[in-house]
């Protein structure tokens, strides 16, 4: 039995480690598909491409009650517009003038801004301990946007890229608040209704606007489809798989290898990192960690994934 047990357990962190490894793969992926695909036809093409897949997955796995979630369609409706199509946008037009680096760096921030933004809108109870927590991990992102010199932001300002990247953990974070307000349905049904919701959108927004862009070569198709499959699929069902085992908050912990994972993959690729990246992103996630202390130690809490 216990046994057993241990290969559920271990089964499941392998799936945390998936699912976060391809949501570090659409920073460093997205990264070069937005050189040849435009933002607004890569976030088109990639839920167009995930949206069947998600819905037979939803039906198979988790049999939803279809008429409840069509009563909950302004709700999802708004979580769409947010989350998938919002946040998505802006993470591309982001990395069109910023490396994939430094956007997974300004995205660890994104769970620290979580908890202030529960505290003002949610009257979630923000401890001294969180307030730290929220101010260690944004004298880290700082530390990324100005390259270790805090004069020379002053003097030059944002980057366009960084401020992209700051409104779309602000988008995410709004979508996060909003969906734990929102009538409670099964994450996959969910998400490929959210899916659904982007493309009937942005479908005739895109054509109305310029036409489609697709792929001009084998290499932006091969990263169109690794990002309409690993990121938007396979990392939501190993999520929620793992999550059949493991309580959300534990879970939610996995989320700061989404950094670290960015940071081995552009490596790889080639990318130099600077000292300023390496200590505001140790900086970001030792704050987050402080900041979700509590929320690490509470087993009943809900995780909600990162869009990636």
């Amino acid at each position: 039995m216990k046994g057993s047990q241990g290969r559920r357990r271990a089964v499941a962190v392998l799936s945390l480690l998936g699912a976060t490894l391809f949501w570090a793969g659409n920073y460093v992926v997205g990264a070069g598909a937005v050189q040849s695909i435009d933002p607004l036809s890569l976030v088109l093409l990639r839920w167009s491409l995930a949206v069947v897949p998600l819905l037979v997955i939803a039906q198979l796995v988790e049999r939803p009650c279809w008429r409840s979630v069509a009563a909950a369609w302004p709700w999802l409706l708004s979580l769409g517009v947010l989350g998938l199509l919002g946040y998505n946008l802006l993470l591309y037009f982001a990395l069109e003038h910023t490396d994939a680096f430094n956007a997974s760096l300004i995205n660890a921030f994104n769970p620290a801004l979580i908890t202030l933004a529960a505290a003002v809108f949610l009257r979630e109870r923000l401890t001294p301990l969180a307030v730290a927590g929220v101010l260690i991990a944004l004298a880290g992102v700082l530390i990324v946007i100005s390259g270790g010199n805090l004069a020379r932001l002053v003097a030059t300002g944002f980057g366009a890229g960084e401020v992209l990247m700051v409104g779309a953990i602000v988008v995410w974070t709004a979508y996060t608040v909003t969906g734990r307000l929102a009538p409670k349905i099964p994450p996959i049904t969910a998400t490929a209704v959210q899916a659904a919701v982007v493309v009937a959108i942005l479908g005739p927004v895109r054509f109305a606007t310029g036409g489609l862009a697709f792929p001009p070569t084998g290499a932006a198709l091969a990263s169109l489809l690794f990002i309409a499959i690993f990121p938007s699929v396979l990392s939501y069902l190993l999520w929620n798989r793992a999550l059949t085992v493991l309580p959300a908050a534990g879970a939610g912990v996995f989320l700061n290898l989404i950094t670290v994972f960015t940071a081995i993959l552009t490596a790889l690729s080639g990318q130099v990192h600077t000292t300023a990246q390496l200590v505001g992103g140790a900086v970001v996630i030792a704050g987050v960690v402080v900041a979700n202390a509590p929320v690490f130690r509470r087993q009943g809490r809900t995780g909600e994934p990162p869009e990636g």
